[in-house]
């Protein structure tokens, strides 16, 4: 069982391989078009991935609570464990997603390429606290483009099961531009493990909550009031991770 489940990720692999270049490639040759139609072609290798996941891997998803997202201005706080979800917001969210990142991936061989022509909100860390401000001003921005920024509040993947430190930046951002927050919790950790090679079968599940007002709330109680609903929702997705706490 296991030698099978370490080919079927190897193969996932190549797959991933052997497309990411021809599709790099592509984007640069559409680089002219207007940025929706760009971040139209440019995700469909994501979408691709998610495909294979499921077609090599056995990965399938469902979504809770897709009722939850506006059809308006929002900011996306979610749940970070592994690489999936960073290829599946982009290619299913109903809104062009907008992830905050260092700029750095942009000399990314391949993949780097096409994240710097969708125009997200990369920054500049060396920029100590002005990095922030960096955020500010292009999430503004990207919000009356219509795009919903997205960021994960715990900054890197964390094991199913364990909780990171919230940082304030999603938070403040939401408080700056007055947009909703919209909570996401998954539990892509369990199928996809962080720097794990061979992939699990299984069903992830996207769960969606109700948005949460950050016009006359501090940072600091909207922030609580995000990893309160996240992390809730992660012990109702998998309590046998958090045993009797």
């Amino acid at each position: 069982m296991k030698l099978l489940l370490a080919l079927r990720s190897l193969l996932y692999l190549v797959f991933l391989a052997v497309t990411v270049v021809p599709y790099a490639l592509a984007c640069l040759i559409w680089a002219p078009l207007p940025l929706h139609w760009r971040y139209r072609l440019t995700v469909g290798w994501p979408r691709l991935a998610i495909w294979g996941a499921k077609a090599f891997c056995g990965i399938r998803w469902q979504v809770r609570g897709w009722e939850n997202l506006p059809d308006g201005p929002a900011i996306l706080l979610s749940k970070h464990q592994s690489a999936w979800e960073t290829l599946y917001f982009p290619a299913h969210m109903p809104r062009e997603v907008c992830f905050v990142y260092k700029r750095e991936l942009h000399w990314v061989p391949c993949f780097g390429w096409g994240l710097a022509l969708l125009r997200m909100i990369p920054i500049d860390r060396s920029r100590g606290r002005d990095a922030f401000e960096q955020v500010v001003r292009q999430g503004q921005r990207r919000l009356n483009e219509g795009r919903w920024p997205l960021l994960f509040p715990e900054g890197t993947r964390i094991a199913p099961g364990k909780a990171g430190r919230f940082k304030m930046g999603g938070a403040l951002l939401a408080s700056r531009t007055g947009a909703v927050v919209i909570p996401i919790a998954h539990n892509a950790g369990e199928c996809w493990p962080r720097n794990a090679f061979v992939k699990q079968p299984g069903l992830i599940t996207v769960s969606i909550g109700p948005a949460i007002e950050s016009q006359g709330k501090s940072p600091d109680d909207l922030n609580r009031e995000v990893q309160a609903w996240i992390e809730g929702e992660m012990r109702r997705l998998n309590p046998e991770r958090y045993g009797s706490e």
